[in-house]
């Protein structure tokens, strides 16, 4: 399983502070200029629109991926609950991009 991130993404970084990802054996690729590997598996799963779009990006082992934030927020809850693992309980709802941060371009 494989999360899409981007360094200034908001949402990212929500998921990223609430879960222990690594626990959870979910790879995390961040998304920039530098990084050619994340850019190729990205490209491999036909995700570069989808990233362009919106991100985080989850890449499930079946190799499906899931492009809501709140969809994958209850899916890495799930996956937390079924390895044993708590997580940050924030409430409310999640930060807004409006600013174009959640994107890759």
């Amino acid at each position: 399983m494989t999360l899409f991130t981007k360094e200034d993404c908001q949402l990212c970084k929500q998921l990223l502070s609430k879960f222990d990802l690594t626990a959870m054996e979910v790879n995390v690729e961040v998304l920039d200029g530098d990084n050619a590997e994340a850019l190729a598996h990205l490209a491999w799963h036909s995700l570069v629109e989808a990233a362009r779009k919106s991100l985080p990006l989850l890449v499930l082992d079946d190799s499906s991926t899931i492009i809501d934030f709140v969809n994958i927020e209850h899916h890495l809850i799930m996956r937390a609950s079924r390895y044993g693992l708590d997580f940050l309980r924030k409430g409310g709802n999640p930060q807004k991009c409006d600013n174009g941060s959640c994107t890759f371009h």
